[in-house]
């Protein structure tokens, strides 16, 4: 917790801070990158830096983080989603320290703050910091070069690749967890970008890309069966986890490939417990996973898909056309729920599901978490 001083002081200044916090992340990415270019080079999305999403995610992250602190509470679920995106990229404990001195040197660029708040703003700093690698300390960690063993075009803008490593055994995973993968661009960057494990194999692993920017891009383009990738231990706390009760899945677009391997999960496992999947997508065409879907679905004992298409093909059902929506469909109220699409999605599954009486809910979102931002 903080000192007494220090709550004080964060309490008093977290109004100015927090109106300021985007041009403070603005600004600390600038500084860092000024002096690491090789860090936007090689490790951080510059898609994500030129749109702003990065120094969104960074100054929500910030402010949840202060204001858990002075009501007396840690953020674990945050901290966990923060430390597990490091891992993949390979942020390393060093690197805190430089983050610690642009940071502050951010803060104090933009509001002139005396040194004692800037003294309380780094104690909350080094509290999140200590936090994070504590967490971090017990992670799988570590690239390896797999080769690509098979590709499957899923859609016309989704591929599904299955590697394997060229030295060791497979990477052990759960469903709903990610990897990074590190390519090298033609410009001369490696640029990292995480991908969700899509599927159950036991002796490769599997991951499926949506052409959406220059990584993914690349893969699509240049990335035969045969050819290299260095892939990350697998990462992420949003996965399927053990019991009896029921199950919903809710999906939007890409945001099904979670969710697909944690479906085949449960088929493999003939669990009988009550699984309702939920996706929605523009039409037929763009649905990966979609004749999957519905063989995973038919193979347990007590499950049920809805599909919503915006603009579907042909006939489709009247009240499963546009976005997704629950009010038609069974939603158990003690059910274990698992969102992954884009963040108006997630808002918008979140709401329904509180008002239907659910609580135990956990999400996935691609890229910056951009839900701490507002």
């Amino acid at each position: 917790m903080l000192s007494p001083r220090s709550a004080e002081l964060v309490e008093a200044t977290l109004p100015a801070v927090g109106a300021a916090i985007c041009d403070i992340s603005r600004m600390f990415y600038e500084r860092l990158f000024a002096e690491h270019p090789i860090l936007l080079r090689d490790m951080f999305n510059r898609g994500n830096q030129a749109n702003g999403t990065q120094s969104q995610a960074l100054a929500g992250s910030i402010a949840a983080f202060a204001s858990g602190l002075l009501a007396g509470q840690r953020p674990e679920t945050m901290l966990r989603r923060i430390a597990h995106k490091h891992v993949s990229v390979g942020v390393t404990p060093g690197q805190y320290a430089v983050v610690h001195r642009h940071l502050l040197g951010a803060i104090a660029e933009v509001l002139d703050v005396p040194a004692e708040v800037a003294a309380a703003w780094s104690e909350v700093y080094w509290l999140m910091a200590d936090s994070l690698i504590g967490i971090e300390r017990f992670l799988p960690q570590g690239q390896q070069e797999h080769r690509v063993i098979a590709r499957f075009q899923e859609t016309d803008d989704v591929v599904t690749f299955v590697v394997r490593p060229l030295d060791g055994p497979v990477p052990r995973s759960k469903p709903g967890q990610y990897v990074s993968v590190q390519v090298q661009l033609a410009d001369g960057a490696r640029q990292i970008r995480q991908y969700s494990l899509s599927g159950r194999t036991d002796d490769a692993l599997r991951f499926s890309v949506k052409r959406d920017g220059e990584v993914s891009a690349h893969l699509h383009d240049r990335t035969p069966v045969g050819s290299t990738v260095l892939v990350s231990q697998p990462a992420g706390d949003v996965t399927l986890q053990p019991g009896a009760g029921p199950v919903l899945l809710l999906s939007a677009g890409i945001g099904c490939t979670p969710l697909i391997a944690m479906l085949a999960e449960l088929a493999a496992a003939d669990s009988p417990r009550r699984v309702v999947a939920v996706h929605g997508d523009r039409d037929q065409l763009s649905h990966p996973f979609r004749a999957e879907l519905a063989q995973l679905v038919a193979k347990l004992a007590d499950a049920q898909a809805h599909v919503f298409y915006e603009r579907p093909i042909g006939d489709w059902p009247a009240d499963r056309t546009g976005l997704v929506r629950l009010d038609g469909v069974p939603v158990p109220p003690d059910a274990t729920a698992y969102l992954c699409g884009p963040v108006p999605f997630l808002r918008a599954m979140r709401a329904q599901l509180l008002e239907a009486g659910v609580t135990d809910i956990h999400y996935e979102v691609f890229g910056p978490d951009l839900r701490l931002a507002g």
